[in-house]
């Protein structure tokens, strides 16, 4: 099946009660059991749900995977993957990586043991002198954000196979559209659904999308002992954002193409930081693991002032300034007071990460407006 009849039909199937061609948003805590353990699949709504499953059967069927698990959020669905290490166990992680990440992994699980390594992951050779005796997990994201780094999943996957360990590839920001994981040899994916997924900025989620049954039993028992799971509303809103997945990524792919270009032109931008230029120091890697380089961008002004980017950003109006990112409006941030704070600043600038550094995330609006609105407020 392609990827583009997958959004509408795979993973979902009509209601067998009522015929509805629509998933059901079924509102229930618990089912009703004809003698004790005996049920129809389902018992209690922490556990299993037929609404989110149905979500969990299309986010697995989109990334080539034959599991996939939702959770409350994308923070959620990272927390799972964590406590698969034991204390003493050792994760290497990209440097340029979502601020939320970083925190969870050097607030939440270092005091337990678990420590982190952040390096830059583009370059396999650091990759490699990172791994030692403890480490288990190899945590990367593709494109980065905010640096828009691409970082060569097959390769990973090959370091990860040499050193017994698990790849998960952070796919948030390039969506199951442009780039699947799995089929370059990922162990775990993780999306924050809460992004291009379900696309219209009304649901916060998280998923993972995996092929080993071992380890999807394990990281279930962690869905269900933990309790972070989405609630069935969520999962019906995400289905509905799915069917136009194709269609929004095409329009976010194209628009950003155009927004690029216009800001590498413009004569007060300094570097505009997008997989899709040939200069680009990782555009051969991207060109042959995406279908496209979407619609996230970051960028510079010339003269590097932090008061001249908070300026522009707070002067755009159709570009909403707010966190997130991967909805059908355009967005606008400033990482470094916003998405990425938690980095300390000497490890946000160790890792190119400026503080004058603007992220975008360009909405599938006409682009011939976005352009407008950027040009009014650059001045």
């Amino acid at each position: 099946m392609k990827f583009n009849t997958k959004t509408i039909h795979a993973g979902v199937h009509a209601d067998e009660a009522t015929g509805a061609v629509m998933t059901p948003i079924y509102q229930t805590s618990t089912y009703k059991q004809t003698a004790p353990g005996e049920h129809k699949g389902f018992e209690y709504s922490r556990t299993q749900n037929p609404t989110r499953a149905q979500l969990e059967a299309s986010i697995a069927a989109l990334e080539n995977a034959k599991f996939g698990l939702c959770f409350a959020s994308g923070m959620a669905a990272i927390d799972a993957v964590a406590k698969l290490l034991k204390p003493g166990e050792e994760i290497v992680a990209t440097n340029d990586l979502y601020g939320g990440t970083y925190r969870i992994f050097t607030k939440i699980f270092e005091p337990l043991g678990i420590r982190t390594r952040f390096v830059d992951m583009a370059d396999l050779d650091e990759t490699r002198s990172a791994i030692n005796r403890n480490t288990r997990l190899l945590w990367t994201e593709t494109p980065t954000n905010p640096l828009m780094k691409i970082i060569d999943i097959e390769a990973c996957s090959a370091i990860a196979k040499e050193n017994g360990l698990l790849l998960c590839v952070d796919n948030t920001f390039a969506s199951p559209y442009l780039q699947q994981p799995m089929s370059q040899g990922a162990d775990i994916v993780m999306h924050s659904v809460t992004k291009y997924i379900n696309g219209h900025s009304d649901v916060v989620m998280g998923a993972l999308a995996l092929n080993d049954p071992e380890l999807n039993e394990r990281l279930a028992f962690i869905q269900n002992s933990c309790g972070a799971v989405p609630g069935p509303q969520d999962s019906f809103l995400t289905l509905r954002g799915i069917k136009t997945l194709h269609l929004r990524m095409q329009r976010h792919s194209e628009n950003g193409r155009v927004i690029a270009e216009y800001l590498k032109a413009h004569p007060k931008v300094d570097k505009v930081y997008w997989p899709g230029f040939e200069d680009h120091p990782n555009h051969e890697v991207a060109k042959r693991q995406m279908k496209d380089f979407g619609g996230m961008i970051s960028f510079t002004l010339k003269g590097d002032r932090m008061e001249d980017s908070v300026k522009l950003i707070s002067s755009t109006k159709l570009f909403t300034l707010a966190e997130s990112l991967g909805g059908v409006e355009s967005l606008c941030g400033h990482p470094a007071s916003m998405t990425h704070a938690s980095i300390p600043k000497e490890e946000r600038m160790k890792a190119g990460l400026s503080d004058s550094l603007i992220r975008l995330s360009v909405g599938i609006e006409d682009a011939e407006d976005l352009i407008a609105d950027l040009e009014q407020a650059i001045g």
